[in-house]
């Protein structure tokens, strides 16, 4: 079985998230099932750790990254032999390739 190794940005923003969904939006309910259904999504990855396709399958970028999706939110990972890395939870929308990589890491083409 594959190993998950969580970073602390990826936590922070599943804290984030529930925050923002059960304080912000005043759904505290919803704030749990949501932060369930991601947590479900991501132990998915020690069975198959290959499902999500690579992120250069949906952005002009090359890099190790894969995702996966979680109602309106996007798990973005590493699958490293035995390991799975999971790096950062966003909300679909939001400009995921800046956040992952800075606007440093775009050309002019994709900014």
């Amino acid at each position: 079985m594959t190993k998950l190794h969580i970073s602390d940005d990826a936590r922070a923003d599943m804290a984030e998230i529930k925050a923002y969904i059960s304080e912000g939006l005043g759904n505290p309910q919803a704030a749990r099932s949501t932060a369930k259904k991601i947590t479900q999504r991501i132990r998915q990855l020690q069975d198959f750790p290959l499902m999500g396709p690579p992120l250069n399958s949906i952005v002009a970028l090359e890099s190790e990254y894969r995702f996966l999706v979680s109602g309106n939110y996007l798990i973005f990972y590493r699958a490293e032999g035995n390991d799975v890395y999971v790096d950062r939870v966003f909300y679909g929308r939001r400009n995921y390739p800046e956040l992952l990589f800075g606007a440093a890491g775009l050309s002019e083409d994709e900014e």
